[in-house]
């Protein structure tokens, strides 16, 4: 389960938010079996989604990031509710690249730089808000400071980061995110640029024990802060066997009645794997609801 804390400065001039996701990306890394650098890049959006989630309002809202740079690993994507539980998957789960020239894994090598940023909020209206913008680097936090102050016109902050374990276990996963009120003026912004002068990465001040509500005071230094709450987000899939059916109804009579003539026919959900299995005698019945619900409709 991991841990997340919100605060704002107590001049209400920015917000800081901060994340330890090590379990969340570690269950992630088993559900996919995915690679180290795969594992990396997951993790990162995967964090980005869970902070993002928590800011939103509705019981029932949603953010969906998705990232597809042209690379190996292909699209990665990443949901979270406004709780900010959260659940992703990769087109590719194994990728094999040599360490960057710093050293680390390179997750903008996996993810590759020619391609878009989406993020999609679904916020109970008739139509989600879809914003995009192009990739910067592939790194995934300088992509989603670029969304940030193109797409909401938000200068902010943003710090993501996963360090692998040789046995491909997370060994520390989290992020922060610091975003300037409209109330912010020059000197919040130099104040904020001596707070985060000589600040380690995020994974290692996770690794070093810190938790997320020392890593807000850590970051801004020079601010005073003040929680607005906290909570432990985990990565949970929603997936059910009705869901299942009702996506398979979707598809039409004829599809279905293709798929009785299997001798079974199983759909696998991308974000946990969990396998559902359909005889011929339950997709009989799915054309039998989808005929009532066609019936239904014409009356």
């Amino acid at each position: 389960m991991g841990k997340l804390v919100r605060c704002i400065s107590a001049d209400g001039v920015l917000t800081v938010m901060a994340a330890d996701t090590t379990d969340i990306v570690n269950k992630a890394a088993e559900i996919h079996r995915s690679s180290a650098v795969v594992s990396a890049a997951l993790g990162r959006l995967l964090t980005a989604a869970s902070l993002m989630g928590s800011e939103l309002k509705g019981k029932n809202d949603s953010v969906t990031l998705k990232i597809n740079g042209g690379g190996p690993v292909g699209t990665v994507l990443a949901v979270s509710d406004s709780s900010g539980n959260v659940r992703g998957y990769v087109q590719r789960n194994v990728v094999e690249l040599p360490l960057n020239k710093k050293g680390k894994l390179d997750v903008a090598g996996a993810v590759g730089t020619k391609g878009y940023f989406t993020v999609i909020k679904d916020l109970g209206l008739k139509e989600p808000y879809v914003g995009q913008t192009p990739i910067v680097s592939g790194e995934i936090a300088e992509d989603v400071t670029y969304y940030f102050a193109n797409s909401e016109q938000t200068p902010s902050v943003v710090a993501l980061g996963v360090l692998v374990n040789p046995d491909l276990s997370v060994k520390a996963a989290g992020g922060f995110i610091v975003r300037l009120l409209p109330t912010a003026t020059d000197d919040t912004i130099e104040k904020v640029e001596r707070s985060m002068a000589g600040v380690e990465s995020v994974s290692s001040m996770i690794d070093g024990g810190m938790t997320p509500e020392q890593i807000c005071r850590r970051v801004l230094s020079e601010f005073e802060i003040e929680e607005l709450d906290r909570s432990s987000p985990q990565y949970k899939c929603y997936c059910s066997r009705e869901k299942v059916e009702a996506a398979l109804i979707s598809t039409g009579k004829d599809e279905l009645k293709d798929m009785a003539k299997d001798e079974k026919t199983e759909v696998k959900c991308q974000f946990c794997n969990k396998t559902y299995v359909f005889s011929p005698q339950d997709i009989i019945s799915l054309v039998k609801k989808s005929t009532e619900k066609t019936d239904e409709s014409e009356t």
